[in-house]
């Protein structure tokens, strides 16, 4: 259980990041109020899964969710730089991510 909410918050992360940017630095309502209502939905989460979980574990898969979330959206929806070597980092945050979820349990 604590696992599923971990990654649900760590989905939220890419949405509330996402919306953040759409809000232009907080000039534009909706996307201001989603952002900030889903980071605050995220965080809860967070919190209630570091009930059951090592909290360097919990916040490192938190975080590297919410990177390559929005590094992923931000190449093929946003037109933004892709390159190999951001590929490979990006696929080295989710081994790291994979890994301490394996070696967690």
């Amino acid at each position: 259980m604590a696992w599923g909410l971990l990654v649900l918050a760590g989905m939220l992360e890419i949405v509330w990041a996402l919306a953040l940017k759409q809000a232009d630095g907080f000039t534009k309502p909706w996307p201001s109020l989603i952002g900030v209502s889903v980071a605050v939905a995220s965080l809860v989460l967070l919190g209630l899964a570091l009930k059951h979980l090592p909290v360097g574990t919990a916040y490192a898969i938190w975080v590297g969710i919410g990177v390559f979330g929005v590094a992923v959206f931000g190449m093929l929806v946003l037109d933004e730089h892709v390159s190999a070597m951001k590929l490979l980092f990006l696929a080295l945050i989710m081994v790291g991510v994979a890994g301490l979820r394996v070696i967690e349990g």
